[in-house]
């Protein structure tokens, strides 16, 4: 059993940046077992996959619309994945969550192929 919880969401200003975490809480083993997708739902439009990493951190991947401004990166040691964000921009606006799946070494860029999701945290860009 994993328990995802993400924080650091907030309101920004369009360029600033924002940090993102994704502690996970689980249960047999570390988080590092698993890899780990962010994902993000902007109000009225449908989930849409930002980009993930695979358990050891060496392999991060990312959707066209954040490649160059936002990077994945985790600590293992502390049961957390990052998601650094650079150059915000409104379009950016949205729930960010983060899933986890059992296949460690996966590139998965759907939701239905993650078995754990957190609830999610706010991220606001105004203009």
């Amino acid at each position: 059993q994993v328990t995802l919880v993400e924080s650091g969401g907030g309101l920004v200003q369009a360029g600033d940046s924002l940090r993102l975490s994704c502690l996970g809480s689980v249960s047999d083993r570390t988080l590092g077992s698993y890899a780990v997708g962010w994902f993000r739902r902007a109000p009225g439009k449908e989930r849409e996959f930002v980009g993930g990493i695979n358990w050891s951190g060496d392999n991060a991947y990312y959707s066209d619309s954040v490649k160059g401004r936002f990077t994945i990166s985790r600590d293992n040691a502390a049961n957390t994945v990052y998601l650094q964000m650079n150059s915000l921009t409104p379009a950016d606006t949205a729930v960010y969550s983060c899933a986890a799946t059992t296949d460690a070494g996966a590139r998965y860029v759907y939701s239905i192929e993650y078995d754990y999701w957190g609830p999610g945290t706010q991220v606001t860009v105004s203009s």
